[in-house]
């Protein structure tokens, strides 16, 4: 008869941020190890909240299913001796077995004889199995651990309890000093211990003892309880989904409240008083259905409504002094220059082998103007640039981002339009930072996105130059996500943009000034490359392109970044054609041949042609050649494509390697040419095509 399970640990309570994820983790390392030990479930759920981590199994056998496998030995020569006697690698290995040599059993396998024999398994009591669940929880990882009491033993936070349930039955085990159980606690001030008699009583005795164990079912409550608020003041309420599962994750029981703030505060930037309200202290903030910031908030409390009035002004009082704060910041920050502000970051460190982040402004407005006259920026435009380069860190020694530091960019637009900077020089400085995280929204105008690009294109080589690489999982410095922050500009603007020249040239610019520039960027600087293909790699596996695509496209000999998403597209669109498969095979033909050839320049000479073929595919490729400079890349490979039938007939009529070595010379360099052309739309060689 199949059984449910219960696992809860109990712990002091965790950060949101944690929560979720190792739930998750939770339920997967659970699966795992039931699928592991051969145990079969009909379904698995997992709950948490500030102070549990829970999985909950249904269907589970009470006892594991005998098994019979046949196990292979040593083939029979080695199993017997000369006179027909077991060997000792026979004995040992029935003995290895639990068995003895008169169960072994000999079987052919590929003209070989070999020693199998059956083994029998029973199964064991799924309570005795599940004991090893308490490898299950010490296995979990977490961002950051710790030790309590006198233990070595590290995790998130301290365990109070556990509970592991098999049907009624207690599954018994022990971490530490905590002895699995039955009980569990309640709601921290409003519950009580709670005892269960079957796994399956969990959810419903931790609602009488106020712990909504099910995130979904508090987020549930959390949404309902906000749109009521918002549809009885005739409000708008934007459910930011982060600040929705963080808040979910801070309570066990949820009830949802009202607080306002004085009017006055509206005159503060809208960014700031959104900011303190939803990084600082997690609320919602309210607007008028037109979409206009009104002077109240809503959040949600750990506990039920009683005394609510309490907590409400409890947290009036906290914001307040936030926004008080925020006030007199943005009003002294008002009172500075953006000349005085540039002018201080001469003394702040951008980090100590590299320089100071005036010098890094310096060097990316160099990079900025090279990269920005390669993407085709107007004059206009270029002026803009430049100026917003000159500027673009200035509010770092604001005191509004000295106090919310993720306001930085914003609170720079902010204050550069106020000091009378144009629009598309303000909207720059705020679209540098984007995107903020791997996924996050990318810049929108022009200017914005090459000081984005220069920006982060610097801090990579500069990194690089002092030899301050990312490895494995160490990267302090962010290069990772700054690299992928680049393709993934570039993918959207589709800008030309040949990184190794790009590279060089502002090498040399910024090494012929040292003085001004406070580093020297080294020749070359190759790993820079790989690491922008390692970016590259990650984004082409992002849009579910092929493994085999990925390296065709980062193994071309194209300049081009942004010539390399239009050759993963293109190829992701070609790659069930039916002239797919032939086309590829007799182009890389050409290409493994033409690797052979070890080629000098050599002119083609076609008086010394033997055949129609080889003149119909030279007067082809001399045409493709010519056109191939101005074609796209899918009309360059529709031109290769192309060939394929004179490629064909071409191996049909003739041999490659015969002796005289003129002639070998001059068909190796016709195959040359075919060669360079795809190897420029792709390593068309590293296709599967099977």
């Amino acid at each position: 008869m199949a059984q449910n399970l219960l696992l809860e640990i109990g712990l002091e309570e965790l950060p949101a941020h944690v929560v979720t994820p190792s739930m998750k983790q939770l339920q997967e390392k659970t699966a795992a190890f039931l699928d592991a030990h051969a145990l079969p479930y009909t379904t698995i759920e997992a709950y948490s909240t500030p102070r549990r981590l829970a999985v909950y199994v249904t269907g589970i056998p009470e006892k594991q299913a005998d098994t019979q496998e046949d196990v292979k030995g040593p083939a029979k020569k080695i199993a017997l001796d000369e006179a027909g006697n077991w060997s000792k690698a026979a004995q040992g290995f029935v003995r290895g077995q639990g068995l003895t040599t008169d169960d072994i059993t000999f079987r052919e396998l590929k003209g070989v004889e070999y020693v199998y024999v059956t083994k029998h398994t029973q199964g064991q009591a799924t309570v005795e199995v599940l004991k090893g669940l308490q490898e299950v929880i010490t296995s979990l990882t977490f961002p950051v651990t710790m030790h309590w009491a006198d233990y070595d033993f590290e995790y998130i936070r301290p365990i109070h309890w556990i509970v592991a349930l098999f049907g009624e039955q207690v599954i018994p085990f022990q971490i530490l000093d905590i002895v699995t159980g039955r009980e569990s606690k309640g709601h921290r001030f409003l519950g009580e211990a709670v005892t269960f008699d079957h796994a399956d009583d969990y959810l419903e005795k931790m609602k009488h003892q106020f712990v909504i164990a099910d995130p979904s079912e508090r987020q549930q409550m959390i949404t309902a309880q906000i749109n009521a608020i918002a549809q009885e003041n005739n409000w708008r309420i934007d459910l930011d989904e982060d600040l929705l599962e963080e808040v979910t994750n801070l309570v066990e029981y949820p009830t949802a409240f009202v607080g306002d703030f004085e009017e006055k505060y509206l005159s503060v930037p809208e960014e700031v008083l959104v900011t303190s309200m939803k990084e600082h202290q997690r609320y919602f903030d309210v607007r008028t259905l037109d979409g206009e910031l009104l002077p109240h908030f809503i959040s949600a409390r750990n506990g039920d409504a009683v005394k609510i009035d309490n907590v409400i002004k409890g947290n009036q009082k906290v914001l307040t002094a936030r926004l008080e704060d925020a006030e007199f910041f943005y009003n002294e920050d008002k009172k500075l220059t953006i000349d005085h502000c540039v002018e201080k970051l001469k003394q702040v460190t951008f980090h100590e082998k590299i320089g100071s982040l005036y010098e890094k402004m310096q060097r990316v407005g160099l990079a900025a103007q090279i990269i920005g006259k390669t993407v085709g920026l107007t004059e206009e435009e270029l002026t803009d640039l430049q100026r917003a380069a000159q500027i673009y860190k200035f509010d770092l020694v604001t005191n509004m981002v000295g106090e919310f530091p993720e306001l930085q960019g914003i609170m720079g637009e902010k204050y550069a339009l106020i000091q009378g900077e144009k629009p598309a020089v303000a909207q720059a400085i705020r679209e540098h930072y984007m995107p903020i995280s791997a996924e996050g929204e990318l810049p929108q105008s022009k200017i914005g996105a090459v000081l984005a690009i220069a920006d982060k294109l610097d801090s990579l080589l500069a990194f690089f130059a002092v030899d301050m690489v990312p490895s494995g999982s160490n990267d302090p410095y962010a290069l990772r996500r700054q690299t992928y922050g680049i393709i993934r500009i570039l993918a959207e603007k589709r800008w030309y943009f040949p990184f190794v020249q790009l590279q060089e040239e502002i090498r040399e610019a910024i090494n012929a000034q040292p003085e001004v520039f406070g580093i020297q960027l080294a020749a070359g600087q190759e790993q820079v490359t790989d690491f922008v293909k390692g970016r590259l790699r990650q984004f082409l596996l992002s849009k579910n392109t092929r493994h085999d695509v990925i390296e065709a496209v980062l193994g071309a000999r194209q300049a081009d970044i942004s010539s390399l998403f239009e050759t993963a597209q293109m190829l992701r669109e070609h790659l069930q054609d039916t002239d797919f498969k032939p086309s590829m095979e007799a182009l890389n033909r050409v290409i493994n041949l033409a690797k052979k050839a070890e080629l000098e320049q050599v002119a083609i000479d076609p008086a010394l042609f033997e055949n129609d073929s080889e003149t119909a595919l030279y007067e082809a490729v001399l045409t493709v050649e010519d056109k191939f400079p101005h074609q796209t890349m899918e009309e360059n490979y529709q031109s290769l494509v192309a060939l394929r039938p004179l490629i064909e007939a071409y191996f049909d009529q003739t041999m490659v390697m015969v002796e005289d070595e003129n002639i070998r010379r001059n068909r190796f360099a016709l195959l040359d040419k075919i060669a360079k052309m795809s190897l420029a739309v792709a390593s068309l060689d590293a296709l599967i095509t099977k």
